[in-house]
């Protein structure tokens, strides 16, 4: 797209941005430069002082990095779109940690709360008042307990995969990945390419099912081009792969020693008598990702279940979710990837700019961007459904096993409030238990009490129909809180 001709007058302290985007992964990107592009003022807040997100981690400077590219695929994407940035008059605010988003009355402009700093500790308080809001917040990792995962040397797999592409550092020599989805292939891969042996990944479900969705699959060769180049890896280190089995127990005390592999059946129980002992020094797992939606449903925003049992923002055509001038792109609608999410931060851009502006966006260029997301959205529902959990997994649990690692709520606790003091869903067992109530607010264990929760013989443990409305997103130190009445900060670059 051909950037406007018109340089927007930089906002006054009093004026509102046209548009505030809150996250700088591919959507967030995507959105920022193709609005600023048509002329509207646009401020990029992201918790990160560096663009990418998750997917496009990449060293600071002072690694000595000189090829980050390599640790990734679809570099190029990311280029593109920081070349763009570079080029437009976007204010990017790195270090902001966006805990909520307010508005004044019907149809004001919307403020958004921040705190500045590497973990939010600077506690500087920041407003950024926008007529429209693009949330880009992304993911993050969804976890199963088992015995043994709080040993040292257990970490996510995207977290394995982080640690390689910002710090250049392996979570260990010998590193099992384990858990569900196509993520696993590109960390092994990604692992075993920088020089970690991996002895094998493990997959709690198969590829079989991707068989039923023959036309997603014809319509994104570029998906099946991809594992294929994640498969030629795999067979190039020797790295074994197990479908329908998991990683049932963890041994070892001060760090990782090996992991007890058992055969699952179609329920994801395991198979009594077939765990077989696999030494290694560090295991990586993940069982999918979540899409990180609580800024949203803190306003009321509708959601939706996914085909995997997570709970995304139902959107519009447009990108635009329940709330009016609120739009959503990338993750937070449905797990997809990074092309998916600039195609959605692009189409929300546009009708971002169409509404302000009081003209219509360009129907062709809409058509054509709507025809990709549609397609690549097939796909991305056809993978959560050959990776959604089975209902059988919390039988990997014993009873010590703690569910909750912020408050070290066992199994057993969780149980006994189901069983004993009535407990029916995962609110009700954290005001019995404190699960969930501590650092990751029910990040880390949110599915898990989910399914322990569940009245016997729900289909759908995970889906959560009625997540919760939380007025923080993230840790908010008081001082912040104290100076919501002050005036409103200038806009600024950072």
């Amino acid at each position: 797209m051909r950037p406007s001709t018109e340089t927007p007058a930089a906002p006054e302290a009093s004026d509102p941005y046209d548009l505030a985007v809150i996250g700088a992964g591919c959507a967030g990107l995507a959105g920022a430069v193709t609005a600023s592009e048509l002329g509207l003022s646009v401020a990029l807040l992201d918790a990160s002082p560096q663009i990418g997100g998750q997917f496009f981690r990449h060293p600071a400077p002072a690694t000595g990095a000189v090829r980050p590219e390599a640790l990734h695929h679809d570099w190029s994407l990311f280029t593109g779109l920081r070349r763009r940035l570079e080029a437009s008059a976007v204010d990017r605010l790195g270090g902001h940690h966006v805990w909520t988003v307010t508005r004044d009355g019907d149809g004001g402009p919307w403020a958004v709360h921040a705190v500045t700093g590497a973990d939010g500790g600077q506690e500087r308080a920041v407003r950024v008042r926008a007529r429209a809001v693009l949330l880009a917040t992304g993911a993050y990792e969804r976890q199963l307990p088992f015995p043994g995962w709080t040993v040292p040397g257990v970490v996510g797999a995207g977290g394995a995969q982080a640690m390689l592409k910002s710090g250049l550092v392996l979570p260990g020599r010998r590193v099992v990945v384990a858990g569900s989805g196509p993520l696993l292939l590109a960390v092994a891969s990604s692992l075993a390419a920088a020089g970690a042996r991996v002895p094998a990944v493990i997959e709690a479900s198969g590829y079989l099912g991707y068989a039923r969705h023959p036309y997603a699959l014809a319509a994104n060769p570029r998906k099946l081009a991809e594992a294929a180049v994640h498969g030629g890896a795999l067979l190039r280190h020797r790295v074994r792969l197990r479908t329908r089995s998991a990683v049932t127990e963890v041994h070892g005390t001060d760090r990782v020693e090996a992991v007890i592999v058992s055969r699952l059946d179609g329920d994801w129980r395991p198979v009594p008598g077939s765990g077989r002992r696999i030494e290694c020094d560090a295991l990586a797992v993940g069982h999918g990702l979540a899409p990180q939606i609580e800024l949203a449903t803190s306003l009321g925003c509708a959601t939706r279940t996914t085909p995997d049992r997570t709970t995304a923002l139902a959107l519009d055509a447009s990108q635009e979710t329940s709330v009016r001038d609120l739009w959503a792109a990338g993750e937070t609608g449905g797990v997809g990837g990074a092309r998916l999410a600039g195609v959605e931060g692009e189409l929300a851009a546009l009708a971002i700019a169409a509404r302000l502006r009081g003209r219509p966006a360009r129907r062709g260029r809409v058509r054509e961007l709507e025809r990709r997301r549609d397609r690549m959205r097939a796909f991305a529902d056809a993978m959560a459904a050959a990776h959604a959990p089975g209902t059988g997994w919390p039988q990997w649990l014993a009873d010590d096993t703690e569910v909750c690692r912020c408050e070290e709520v066992t199994a057993r606790s969780v149980r006994a409030a189901v069983t004993d003091l009535g407990a029916r869903d995962a609110r009700s067992v954290k005001l019995f238990t404190r699960a969930g109530m501590g650092w990751c607010q029910g990040r880390m264990c949110g599915a898990a009490v989910a399914c322990l929760a569940a009245p016997h013989g729900d289909a759908d443990p995970l889906a959560d129909p009625a997540p919760e409305r939380r007025p923080f997103a993230v840790p908010v130190p008081l001082r912040a809180l104290g100076s919501l009445d002050a005036p409103d900060s200038a806009p600024h670059t950072d």
